[in-house]
C-alpha cells in the first residue's frame, strides 16, 4: 500500500506542478458583470481565445499572469475555427508551446484562468481523437479531438495539455455541447491569416438552411432521405441570382450528397471563391439542377 500511495502522491504532485507552470500560458479575458474567460498566450502580444465567447467588442482588459492589468485589442476573429486573436498593448514574456499529438484514451489538462492571475484544472482523457472535420460554418479543424472532461465557461478558451506538457490545443464548447480541443495546427495555421487580414475568406451561397426529412413520394427520385431546405435568402447574393427561393431542398452540391451539413460546408473553404457549384434541389415537387457562383462571405 505504501508504494501505491507514493505512486498517488508523485502523480498528484505532478500534476499539481504541470498546473502551476501552465499559469504563464494564460489570461483572463474580462467581460461584463464580473465574468471572464479564458484566453492563451500564444506569442509575445498575441493572445488566442474561443472566438464563439467573445463578445464583438474592439478593447478588452485582461487580468495577466500574478494579477496584473493588461489592455487588448481585438486583432483578427474567425468563427469557421472558432478562433479570435488579441492583440496586446504591451508584450509580455509568452510560454514555449510544443504541440501534442492527441490519442484516445491518454491523460488530458485543461487549464482555465481563475480571474485573478492564477488557474484552475480539469483532468480527463481523450475521449475521441479522429481526423479532420469541417465545422457547421465550413472552417477545417486539423483533428476531431473530444475531451472526457467538465468545463466551466470561464475555463473555455485555455490551453489543453498532454501528460508530457505538450499542448493539444485549446479548449471549447463544441457540437452538442461536447468538450473538444481546437488543435494546435489549426492555431498556428490560422493566427498569421487573421494577423494579416483580420478574417478568413470563406465562400457563401446567402442562404439559411435547415435540415429535412425528403417527402416520401420523392426519396426515390431525390435518392436520398434528407436535404436541406433553404429557409431564407439574402438579396442580391449568389443563390438569390440563381434563382434559389425560400422552401427549395438542396440535394447535392457537385454530387456530394447534403444530407450532412458539414458535407455541404466543406464546399465553401477560401479556394471556392469564384467558383461555379451545380446544386441539385427540389422545388414544388421536382428535382432540378441549377447553377451558382460561389462569393465571398460578408464581413460579419
Amino acid at each position: 500500500m505504501t508504494d501505491q500511495a507514493d505512486l498517488l502522491a508523485q502523480f498528484s504532485s505532478a500534476l499539481a506542478t504541470r498546473a502551476e507552470a501552465a499559469k504563464n500560458a494564460v489570461v483572463a479575458i474580462r467581460l461584463a458583470h464580473e465574468r471572464h474567460i479564458t484566453g492563451m498566450l500564444w506569442r509575445s502580444e498575441i493572445v488566442v481565445a474561443s472566438e464563439q465567447s467573445l463578445p464583438r467588442n474592439d478593447d478588452f482588459e485582461l487580468i495577466a499572469p500574478g494579477g496584473s492589468i493588461l489592455m487588448a485589442r481585438i486583432a483578427g476573429r474567425d468563427p469557421s475555427t472558432n478562433i479570435a486573436i488579441l492583440r496586446l498593448a504591451a508584450s509580455i514574456t509568452p510560454p514555449s508551446i510544443a504541440a501534442g499529438e492527441a490519442h484516445t484514451g491518454a491523460l488530458a489538462l485543461a487549464i482555465g484562468a481563475d480571474g485573478t492571475g492564477g488557474v484552475s484544472a480539469r483532468l480527463g482523457l481523450v475521449n475521441l481523437a479522429a481526423p479532420e472535420w469541417h465545422s457547421s460554418r465550413g472552417g477545417l479543424i486539423d483533428r476531431r479531438i473530444v475531451l472526457d472532461l467538465r468545463l466551466a465557461h470561464r475555463e473555455e478558451g485555455g490551453p489543453v495539455f498532454d501528460a508530457a506538457g505538450a499542448t493539444l490545443g485549446m479548449s471549447t464548447f463544441g457540437p452538442r455541447g461536447q468538450v473538444i480541443a481546437i488543435p494546435t495546427a489549426t492555431i498556428e495555421r490560422i493566427v498569421p491569416l487573421l494577423l494579416k487580414d483580420g478574417r478568413i475568406a470563406r465562400g457563401w451561397l446567402g442562404v439559411a438552411l435547415q435540415a429535412v426529412a425528403v417527402p416520401d413520394a420523392l426519396r426515390e427520385t431525390a435518392d436520398q432521405s434528407s436535404g436541406l431546405m433553404v429557409m431564407s435568402v439574402v438579396e442580391d447574393g449568389p443563390a438569390a441570382h440563381a434563382g434559389i427561393v425560400a422552401g427549395d431542398i438542396i440535394l447535392s452540391i457537385e454530387g456530394t450528397s447534403t444530407h450532412r451539413f458539414q458535407k455541404f460546408a466543406r464546399h465553401f473553404g477560401a479556394d471556392s471563391i469564384g467558383r461555379k457549384a451545380d446544386l441539385r434541389l427540389i422545388r414544388s415537387g421536382k428535382v432540378i439542377r441549377v447553377q451558382t457562383t460561389i462569393a465571398e462571405r460578408q464581413a460579419e
